[in-house]
């Protein structure tokens, strides 16, 4: 196993498939259908913002998955104190290699960036009924400080 940082974009762009597929499966109402064409062009553009970095994790040296995290910066003001976090837009392992301790083992690394950049603070969110992603941040010691809630009008 291996993890890297990577800007290929057309490999993230593959490895975003499953993710994405499992937002449009649970949300279809807001997520479009998975297509590479667009998603290469979003991630080519991404890949060279120094705010965001991609990991890639390889096994046997095929990429089996990856992760999008941003270096996130929050200014001080009257309500909040100034604070910075690495922020997991999406980790996704492809489905033959899932079950194995990849995804633990990519949070590993962001953990590693973190502290290597000074950040004490790793945040993420996760759609309601995706599951899977709920029990995995759970097992690894994630915990709920704030929840987003809405009402369709």
């Amino acid at each position: 196993m291996k993890i890297s940082q990577t800007t290929d974009y057309e490999l993230v762009a593959r490895l975003n498939k499953p993710v994405h597929d499992l937002h449009t499966t649970l949300y279809p109402k807001y997520f479009t259908e998975y297509n590479f064409e667009d998603m290469k062009e979003m991630f080519k553009h991404l890949v060279d913002d120094d705010n965001f970095i991609f990991l890639v994790l390889e096994d046997n040296q095929n990429a089996v998955g990856y992760a999008w995290l941003e270096i996130r910066n929050y200014p001080g003001h009257v309500f909040k104190k100034e604070y910075k976090s690495v922020y997991v837009n999406q980790i996704s392992i492809t489905e033959t290699a899932r079950k194995k301790g990849f995804g633990s083992k990519l949070m590993e690394e962001v953990y590693k960036i973190a502290k290597n950049k000074h950040i004490d603070l790793i945040e993420l969110d996760y759609w309601s009924n995706n599951n899977v992603a709920k029990d995995f941040y759970k097992k690894l010691g994630f915990k709920i400080y704030r929840e987003f809630v809405y009402k369709e009008v």
